[in-house]
């Protein structure tokens, strides 16, 4: 059976309600408020609209933190705020075996909730009001996302509604779950029924009343600026003095001092399970005398009111910072992959300038279409008999032709491929050293994408192509036409490509020299040859620039690979935004309603 002692002693009159500075009763103009619902509900928006989906160290609380406002607002700010005037809801809660039930059906004099030894014993939370209160819990504006029963029920998510006559009217119990269940669902739903609690009652014994737990909650209590009270139950009468005495300086060290303290000795139960009458006479007298004075209850419900209001800007405005790091870190992500590949299109534009292009199988083949030996060696001959071999080149010979743009695709392939992976690399390492980007990744990201090969050869096929038809179209000038009418514009493609390969302007670098043997002067001074200086450059930066662009699009696809990642997760970049101008609302309604004591005129900002 529950032990429990024989005396009591009692923190006097509702002292709670004195503290909060409020005069106006339950017939306080409905009008007051009217600002602050809708003010809330734009607060709830906001948060709703806030996410914290990349796994920074502040996006998990932040999950928490707006789940927990998002409660306190649907369970009660707004409810309560519909109706100033509805029953005091008193939340009973304590840690595992404090006597919670005992204490909740001792003070409504009938046994309503389930106590005993098995823990946890509170399955699911009982509300017990007076029968005259009944409609207003059962309509469900208070705590709506738990379903209501008549009938005990170990199904989560319920509220089971129980109506005691000898409860007087404007005041209500609800006995909750252990605040330190051993399971998670129980220790949730009570920091939830506790956020929507006119009154905390708080219920420990001798042996726990320096837990760590009870405390924590304490202090949120306090912070909130929640009306509290406290009892100490089952203390040994020659302990009583010592351990009354040491928990009311933890009280004060907690700057609550002002929380009424009851504590009920050890004694035995009836055949009932209840407390002796006279062992909860002043706990059940205190609520009594709170219960008739409508002005009383109103003052706790204010205070309490006041408070949650209060404790949502710093709450929100932790919430605006982790929206503010989840964007900051999404565009941190985004700018490692951009930089990753804007050095991929760096080194293919190098490329096309230091002549490495130009070794190898290019130079060869190159070399083989020209006629290597004749060629330098005519270099300083007349232009006409240049052309003349140009010409006789191209026309006797196709198949070295076929085999050059062959071994300018590879080589171009070749360069594409090395540079994606390296960029994908570079970015992979990026990510995998932020933690937001480290949970993104997958292993194929390391790497190119498989189609990476293909699409580079189809993007150097259309090149090809390209640069044939800008000869073609550069051919419908009449003194181009006049110049090219022998040459074959496949050869002179040709032409051009080995140029870009070289330098833009075909002015040789040591390096284009040593790796071409002179090839970049021999492509300029056929182009010349056959179209003019200006033509020359011409053409060499139309050819270059639509090859740049076309690697540009392809490694802006493959960095897509990863940005499309950070883009799914990405919340929206007025989050922060928002979510300050909401809380900024809210308390300019609070302190326009008149419902509290007077506050300080909150700073305009300006709306996202």
């Amino acid at each position: 059976m529950t032990t429990h002692g024989d005396s009591a002693t009692s923190a006097g009159a509702p002292a709670v309600a004195a503290r909060t500075g409020a005069t106006t009763g339950p017939d306080q103009p409905a009008h007051a408020a009217e600002g602050l619902p809708a003010a809330l509900t734009g607060l709830r928006s906001a948060i709703g609209a806030a996410r914290f989906p990349l796994a920074l160290p502040s996006a998990e609380p932040a999950r928490h933190a707006a789940t927990s406002l998002t409660d306190q607002l649907d369970d009660y700010l707004l409810p309560r705020l519909a109706r100033l005037d509805a029953p005091l809801l008193v939340v009973v809660g304590g840690s595992t075996g404090a006597g919670k039930s005992t204490l909740v059906n001792s003070l409504v004099q009938a046994r309503v909730s389930t106590a005993g030894v098995l823990r946890p014993t509170t399955r699911s939370p009982v509300l017990v009001c007076s029968p005259s209160d009944a409609s207003w819990f059962r309509q469900g504006e208070l705590l709506p996302g738990l379903t209501r029963t008549t009938e005990p029920s170990e199904q989560p998510g319920t509220l089971h509604l129980v109506t005691a006559p000898a409860l007087p009217p404007g005041l209500a119990f609800l006995d909750a779950p252990d605040i330190d269940s051993v399971v998670d669902a129980n220790r949730a739903l009570a920091g939830q029924l506790l956020a929507a609690a006119d009154l905390w009652l708080f219920v420990t014994t001798a042996a726990r009343y320096a837990d760590a737990v009870p405390w924590e909650l304490l202090r949120s209590a306090r912070a909130r600026g929640t009306a509290v009270a406290m009892v100490l139950d089952r203390v040994p009468p020659e302990a009583a003095d010592e351990v009354a005495a040491h928990l009311s300086e933890m009280l004060a060290e907690q700057e609550l001092g002002a929380a009424p303290l009851f504590v009920l000795p050890e004694t035995w139960v009836d055949g009932q399970g209840l407390l002796p009458d006279r062992i909860t006479a002043p706990l059940s007298d205190w609520f009594t005398r709170l219960a008739a004075d409508a002005d009383a209850r109103a003052a706790v419900v204010r205070q309490t009111l006041d408070g949650a209001l209060a404790a949502l800007h710093p709450v929100v405005e932790e919430l605006a910072e982790a929206a503010d790091e989840q964007c900051t870190a999404a565009d941190a992500l985004d700018e490692r992959v951009r930089a990753a590949y804007r050095g991929a299109e760096r080194t293919v534009d190098q490329g096309l300038r230091d002549g490495r292009l130009l070794r190898g199988e290019v130079l060869a083949r190159w070399q083989e279409f020209i006629g290597t030996g004749e060629f330098f060696r005519g270099l300083e001959a007349r232009i006409g008999r240049l052309r003349d071999r140009v010409v006789a080149a191209v026309t006797g010979r196709p198949a070295p032709a076929a085999e050059l743009r062959t071994a300018i695709e590879s080589q171009l392939v070749t360069l594409l491929r090395g540079v994606a992976d390296e960029a994908a690399e570079n970015a992979y390492t990026g990510w995998k050293a932020h933690p937001a980007g480290a949970a993104l990744l997958e292993p194929d990201l390391a790497h190119a994408a498989a189609d990476l090969p293909q699409r580079a050869e189809q993007l150097v096929r259309d090149w090809q192509r390209g640069v044939l038809e800008l000869v073609r179209v550069e051919g419908g000038d009449r003194r181009f036409v006049a110049r090219t009418a022998a040459y074959a514009v496949n050869a002179t493609g040709l032409v051009v490509m080995i140029g870009v390969f070289a330098s833009t302007a075909f002015i040789p670098t040591g390096l284009e020299v040593a790796a071409g043997t002179g090839t970049a002067v021999a492509g300029q001074t056929v182009l010349q040859a056959i179209f003019g200086d200006q033509a020359v450059r011409n053409l060499s930066r139309k050819a270059r620039v639509d090859l740049l662009d076309r690697v540009g699009k392809l490694l802006a696809e493959e960095a897509e690979r990863f940005l499309a990642r950070t883009e799914a997760e990405r919340p929206a970049d007025n989050a922060g935004a928002a979510l300050r101008w909401a809380a900024l609302e809210v308390e300019r309604a609070r302190h326009r309603s008149g419902l509290f004591p007077a506050t300080e005129q909150p700073r305009a900002r300006k709306a996202p």
